[in-house]
């Protein structure tokens, strides 16, 4: 495709000089500017600035088109070209062909691409530029003008990279999107990289038979809720803190039995208006991943931009309480 490609950029260059600074030959064939449009231009005799006005215009008009002409040329030759011998020769069917068993081809691959496709329970996302698509077998990206094709069981998957807007149209939260890498083992298949919003890989995960290494050591948000309980965790570390005293033995959370209880709810705040914090008087019986976990499981969930000032009921006396009066063990 190499050699009648540069054919032809060579006939089509030598017509543009042709056609912008035409020779004798071309002139007496009618290629020119003046020649096409006589119609339009009319008589020189008649009204020489008239037609010198039009004729500029119209000069103008067609020299910039022959870059466009080229563009369409190539590109509909390109289109011919792939569409021969029932598509063998697109980019998407060499692509495709690589993962083909010894004795098929890319259309046994894109039947079974097809098929999968059609499944409710495919993993899909991403803007109609960028999307992402993982079904039972393969990890696919489609682009603007390709598709990146890998088979599940040649994966490798590593986070590469984090970036965090604080703010989108139809949210007040920040929103995190992640990069990750997909590398296969086939020395045929070129890696490719996946973006998507840290919401949604849980769910991605789920689809995935290979785990995703995370090289950049990225703290990834899965939910509004993990989001929410970060800030919570580091508004509670600067608050005055609790003194136990040293003949109170602490137990496991009662919420996850996983940790040793480490805060207690004592009243710091003044707040005046009804509905005023309250005194706690349970002994402490939470640790801050579960108070946490309680307090955002207690809020407006249409309403995120509420939750740092509102107050919640303790999960064990009822007693009204805000970040301001949660204390961690010392």
């Amino acid at each position: 495709m190499e050699s009648p490609a540069v054919t032809f950029t060579l006939a089509y260059l030598v017509f543009a000089v042709c056609f912008v600074f035409p020779p004798d030959e071309v002139r007496s064939a009618g290629l020119t500017v003046q020649s096409l449009l006589a119609a339009w231009l009319g008589s020189e005799d008649a009204a020489f600035v008239q037609y010198h006005l039009r004729r500029s215009t119209g000069t103008l008009l067609a020299h910039s088109l022959l870059p466009l002409g080229y563009y369409l040329a190539v590109t509909s030759a390109l289109a011919y070209y792939w569409s021969r011998k029932g598509w063998n020769n697109h980019p998407l069917a060499r692509t495709l062909a690589v993962h083909a068993l010894p004795q098929s081809g890319w259309r046994a691959v894109a039947s079974s691409i097809n098929m999968e496709f059609r499944r409710i329970d495919k993993f899909a996302t991403g803007a109609p530029g960028a999307r992402v698509i993982v079904t039972d077998t393969w990890v696919i990206k489609v682009t603007t003008y390709c598709l990146h094709v890998a088979q599940q069981q040649d994966i490798h998957l590593t986070v590469t990279d984090s970036r965090q807007h604080e703010l989108t149209p139809d949210s007040n939260m920040p929103v995190q999107f992640l990069t990750i890498r997909v590398a296969s083992i086939n020395p045929y298949v070129k890696a490719f990289d996946i973006r998507l919003n840290s919401t949604e890989y849980g769910e991605l995960r789920e689809k995935l038979r290979a785990p995703i290494s995370n090289a950049a050591n990225v703290v990834i948000h899965q939910s509004l809720s993990d989001l929410f309980l970060e800030t919570f965790t580091s508004l509670v570390e600067i608050n005055q803190t609790y003194p136990v005293p040293s003949t109170q033995e602490l137990e496991p959370c009662i919420g996850c039995m996983q940790t040793i209880a480490n805060i207690k709810l004592i009243k710091n705040c003044q707040e005046p208006n009804e509905g005023e914090c309250q005194q706690c008087y349970c002994r402490p019986m939470w640790c801050l991943t579960c108070m946490g976990k309680w307090f955002a499981s207690r809020q407006d969930q249409q309403h995120p931009e509420t939750w740092l000032s509102s107050q919640v009921p303790c999960p064990t006396c009822r007693a009204k309480f805000c970040i301001l009066d949660v204390c961690i063990i010392r």
